[in-house]
């Protein structure tokens, strides 16, 4: 049996099962093998029954004193058994599970894991997972399910799998060695079936220290495929006016970063740099500053941002930064007309050019591109970053993003990036505070408003939707929660609205109305994360706050608190999951966004923390980049010196790795064959 065979290959699985076993995606006997359990349920420690209490989740052991007659009709089975400890003596309880009731035998004894249920006198467990107490299975699997498929199925068609599969060695036996890795078979085989949490740690390393290994290879490789030498040479141009101009001192950070970015601009080798930094931490003069000194030597800079309100506002700050100076600045976006921006951006008279995806249209071109900076750049695809910088000659890259990512995450995505951080705030910023309610609290939040609003202050209100739908008849609406607080509480306060469905036109009126003052309070959805910038808006309201991301919680709530007030962050949510509490826990903790974004990566995975799509970061089934930081770097050098070596990969030993990394990204283009 090969790992490529069909999973009807495997004892047991005809074509029935087979189809039960494509809904979790296992079609080979190799999706099988690489299907890990998603937890185990650990029977190495146990605790008395004398000391167990209701809702506890616990592992105890004990001895099957009585098996009682099951309760049997023609829709459903019950089964009990009662067992003893010596301490305490309790009631198991089976739900159409006669295969369980059979296997327990009276007078035997057993390790069970369950919940407990009952009183502290009667304490009860309803069909508790269990193994014979000289097991040595101590960690039994728990695997992601799907109906028609139960853990002791997987289980069994796993062993048999690994009685009859041949499995292929990708890593070169001198990296096992070096490394101290558990042959691949052996780590398959530990991962599910493990004697000890020492072999399961083991087994671990050996297939998170494969993944990491064939994604940095990949997007090494990917990297190296568009890597050229900038023809644009810059000099020791001074910006010094550009810094004389300014009615505020930078930040350290600040200046520390574009030191940095202009050393790079200098070098004679292209710049790829990031520039992460918090919401509100002064990207914009940054790449203010870097545009003035690409102006200096005779170079245009384009600055591509993801939304047309963004653009506009990038636009109007460099304006004010760099006209000053002599320095043309252009907008280019879908609503403006076309043909005298191409002129000016073709003679070079717009020295600077922002815009959104209209940068990348056929009838732009520069004169002499000589820097791309993307802001919010994971909402752009690859290809629309790679089609702006060929409308340069290799021009130096700036990637900004008010998204902090978290180190080990950004070692892996921009694993040839050099990264600045601005790790400081602008001076008299002072911290949101942040609360987390449920909806009882909604009132006392309309009062909180209304007093704020009749102070001269502004506020926002964010709702998950647009429009009501059935499927979330439970969620806030922008629109309908817009209406109904014109009519009720609001009536006498200008309210505006705001939501993507509206024309471009509409949103732009009542972001300019609440940037002017003229709206008070803002009902919209998450279209103002980036873009309005209105120090007066103090207060911000999300509604549903279960319905974001944390790394989306956090940009929406770095709208307010861009003035000298105090401003205030409420999320409200009636969503009582672990998931929800431990997200509203970490806003209300911090503001720290790098603190937030490492919490978003535990819970949510680098697979959506931003998009695999996008990013071209594939799924880890094993590896976990926020907690195996080590891997990631030991993996990393690895990367570079086995390139450094062998450049595509293509040596008799590097077969196994070759095949991993086309695997993993799914093309063959990423070696360069066509």
């Amino acid at each position: 049996m090969q790992e490529s065979d069909s999973i009807t290959k495997v004892k047991s699985v005809g074509e029935k099962r087979a189809a039960t076993f494509a809904n979790i995606g296992i079609f080979t006997v190799g999706d099988l093998l690489r299907y890990f359990p998603r937890d185990y349920a650990d029977y190495s420690v146990t605790v008395p029954i004398n000391e167990l209490m209701p809702e506890d989740t616990a592992v105890f052991r004990a001895t099957v004193t009585k098996k009682l007659r099951p309760y049997i009709s023609y829709k459903y089975s019950i089964y009990r058994v009662t067992v003893s400890d010596g301490t305490d003596s309790m009631l198991l309880t089976f739900f159409n599970s006669k295969y369980s009731f059979d296997r327990l035998i009276e007078g035997h004894e057993y390790i069970f894991s369950g919940k407990i249920r009952g009183t502290v006198l009667t304490k009860e467990c309803t069909s508790p997972t269990f193994i014979e107490s000289g097991s040595t299975n101590i960690l039994v699997p728990k695997y992601h399910l799907t109906e028609g498929l139960s853990d002791n199925i997987i289980s069994n068609c796993m062993k048999y799998a690994f009685e009859k599969c041949e499995t292929t060695e990708a890593l070169p036996a001198e990296l096992i060695e070096r490394y101290g890795l558990m042959g691949y078979k052996e780590a398959l085989k530990s991962a599910h079936f493990p004697d000890s949490h020492d072999t399961l740690d083991k087994a671990r390393r050996r297939l998170a220290f494969e993944e990491l290994l064939t994604l940095q290879l990949g997007m090494k490789l990917m990297k190296q495929r568009s890597r050229r030498t900038a023809p644009v040479v810059m000099s020791d141009e001074s910006i010094d006016d550009f810094f004389a101009g300014l009615k505020f001192t930078p930040t350290g950070a600040q200046m520390r970063s574009i030191k940095e970015c202009i050393a790079d601009m200098k070098s004679g080798a292209p710049m790829n740099r990031l520039l992460q930094g918090d919401v509100g931490s002064g990207k914009t003069l940054v790449a203010a500053a870097l545009c003035c000194f690409a102006a200096k030597n005779g170079c245009q800079s384009a600055l591509m941002a993801p939304t047309e309100i963004l653009a506009k506002q990038h636009y109007e700050t460099l304006a004010g930064f760099l006209e000053p100076l002599g320095i043309g600045v252009a907008l280019l976006t879908g609503s403006t007309v076309k043909k005298p921006v191409y002129e000016a951006i073709e003679n070079g008279a717009a020295e600077v050019v922002v815009g959104t995806h209209a940068l990348i249209q056929s009838g732009v071109n520069f004169r002499k591109l000589g820097l791309v900076i993307t802001d919010e750049q994971h909402r752009f695809g690859v290809r629309q970053r790679t089609v702006l910088s060929a409308k340069g000659d290799a021009p130096h890259t700036l990637v900004m993003s008010a998204t902090p990512i978290p180190r080990t995450l950004a070692f892996v995505i921009y694993g040839d990036l050099d990264v600045s951080v601005l790790d400081e705030m602008p001076k008299g910023r002072i911290p949101i505070r942040t609360y987390a309610v449920d909806s009882g609290y909604r009132e006392r939040i309309f009062r909180f408003i209304i007093k704020y609003i009749n102070n001269g202050f502004q506020a926002y209100i964010v709702c998950p939707f647009v429009e009501k739908s059935e499927a979330m008849a439970d969620k806030k609406s922008a629109t309908e929660y817009f209406d109904d607080l014109k009519k009720t509480w609001f009536s006498d306060i200008p309210i505006g609205l705001l939501h993507g469905k509206m024309k471009q036109a509409e949103k732009d009126s009542a972001m300019a109305r609440f940037k002017s003052g003229e709206i008070k309070l803002l009902v919209a959805t998450t279209v103002i994360e980036v873009g309005i910038d209105v120090p007066n808006a103090v207060i911000m309201v999300i509604e549903n706050a279960e319905q974001f991301g944390l790394s989306q919680l956090h940009q929406l709530r770095g709208r307010v608190g861009r003035g000298s007030e105090q401003s205030h962050c409420i999320l409200i949510t009636d969503s009582t999951s672990d998931y929800t509490k431990a997200r509203t826990d970490i806003m209300v903790k911090t503001t720290d966004g790098f603190e937030i974004a490492n919490e978003d990566l535990k819970l949510r995975g680098p697979g959506s923390f931003f998009g695999a799509a996008q990013h071209g970061l594939p799924e880890m089934k094993v590896a976990d980049v926020s907690s195996d930081v080590l891997l990631v770097h030991e993996t990393g050098q690895l990367a570079e010196e086995l390139l450094a070596a062998d450049p595509k990969l293509t040596a008799p030993e590097n077969a196994g790795i070759r095949r991993l990394v086309r695997e993993l990204f799914r093309e063959r283009e990423i070696f360069g064959i066509n």
